[in-house]
């Protein structure tokens, strides 16, 4: 079974940090998704083509990180840099054959469609054990794992208002994934597909987005209200 888990992602598509608690703003975790690989077109480093973002496999190679003093650090194998450093700039273009930038968020949102996104554990397990291949949730790249019972138990709180630690969130809706959950990224492999059976079993749907409602701060482990 899955474990509860707390994730963050400074730079879009890249791989994230796990933490013990996390601050929320109405934006949602601070600091997640703030920075994103940018072409000269403004469109963003995915693993997927569509009107924002441009098919660049070699962004999943990259991990980021969050420094004691607060500054972004990304990583691949052996070599680090902090953003902002022209020569991670450098090593980006050469990976993915176009000049990229990793530019902060400006006028369209690096989030997609909510401001934190959540599953629960008993989900996850559902999915491994029908469709094989690893449960690991940061094949997902939540924010939030809560502990579960019951399995998509999370989509009957769509229209709600959850409470976890200090904050409280609004469930807006159910989250439409794409082949990202079935790429080897973020430090762990899916060892088995799952988009096409959740295509057809589920319309793709996995895992719900929350807005921030009440901002406050959230600690591994907290215990979950519907309200």
């Amino acid at each position: 079974m899955p474990h509860p888990s707390l994730r963050r992602y400074p730079v879009k598509s890249m791989g994230g940090e796990a933490l013990a608690s996390a601050e929320l703003d109405h934006r949602g975790f601070h600091g997640d998704r703030w920075y994103a690989v940018v072409d000269g077109d403004g469109r963003f480093a995915s693993v997927k083509d569509t009107r924002r973002f441009r098919r660049r496999d070699a962004v999943v190679r990259y991990t980021a990180s969050t420094t004691a003093d607060g500054q972004v650090e990304v990583r691949s194998d052996d070599t680090s840099w902090l953003v902002g450093d022209p020569l991670l700039d450098r090593h980006l273009t050469t990976a993915m054959g176009s000049d990229q930038r990793i530019l902060p968020e400006a006028a369209v949102s690096h989030q997609d469609a909510g401001a934190v996104s959540l599953v629960g554990t008993a989900t996850i397990a559902w999915c491994a054990a029908r469709w094989g291949g690893s449960d690991d949730p940061r094949r997902l790249r939540v924010n939030i794992v809560v502990e579960t019972q019951t399995p998509f138990v999370e989509e009957t709180w769509v229209g709600h208002q959850i409470a976890l630690g200090s904050a409280a969130l609004t469930v807006v809706e159910r989250i439409p994934r794409c082949r990202m959950i079935d790429v080897e990224q973020d430090g762990t492999s899916p060892r088995a597909p799952w988009l096409r059976s959740l295509g057809s079993e589920r319309d793709l749907y996995l895992a719900v987005y929350a807005d921030v409602s009440r901002p406050g701060v959230i600690t591994l482990g907290d215990e979950i209200s519907v309200l």
